[in-house]
């Protein structure tokens, strides 16, 4: 987390939580979700906007991180921005020697391969669990075909309560099943 960050939490201790206004898709595409976007109905059926500035892209993705009921969020100065999730809270970017990318820049290794009913392919690592991305699916195949990886069938329904994260935090405030701050 930026130190600027910390000093803004410490700063304003009590902002109130932010939900349904952040997304992430499925090719690792944050979006923003204004309020008639809200209204309009669930991400990903309306998705917002685009954010495309590098430098917020590189804010987000510095201070992205999960707290104890598995839901993602982007620490923005003292407030928490809940993310709305399409499938996973990470994206994996398959480099050409195997180690993986998040769309947040961060490296890591694959523990565990997935492969869910669509035939979409998820990769464990000591972060969590991710989608991989739909360009980088010839190279895990190649990692697949190599036997570095090992793909074990699951459900995708399953994947949220088995690896712990919330696909939509906004959905369980609504729901009253978590307090709104």
């Amino acid at each position: 987390m930026d130190d600027i960050v910390k000093q803004a939490l410490a700063k304003w201790p009590h902002v109130p939580d932010c939900y349904g206004w952040l997304a992430l898709d499925a090719r690792g595409r944050w979006y923003l979700r204004e309020d008639a976007v809200q209204a309009e109905g669930p991400f990903p059926q309306h998705r917002g906007s685009w954010l495309q500035h590098e430098k917020l892209l590189d804010f987000i993705g510095r201070n992205y991180e999960v707290d104890a009921l598995g839901q993602w969020f982007f620490q923005n100065g003292p407030q928490r921005v809940y993310v709305e999730l399409e499938r996973t809270p990470w994206i994996w970017r398959v480099q050409p020697d195997f180690q993986l990318l998040s769309h947040t820049g961060r490296s890591e290794t694959a523990q565990a391969c997935l492969l869910d009913e669509e035939g979409r392919l998820y990769l464990v690592t000591e972060r969590g669990l991710g989608l991989v991305h739909t360009l980088d699916v010839g190279l895990a195949a190649e990692a697949i075909e190599q036997g570095l990886w090992e793909p074990q069938a699951v459900q995708a329904a399953d994947l949220p309560a088995r690896y712990g994260y919330v696909l939509s935090p906004a959905a369980r405030v609504q729901k009253g099943t978590l307090p709104s701050t």
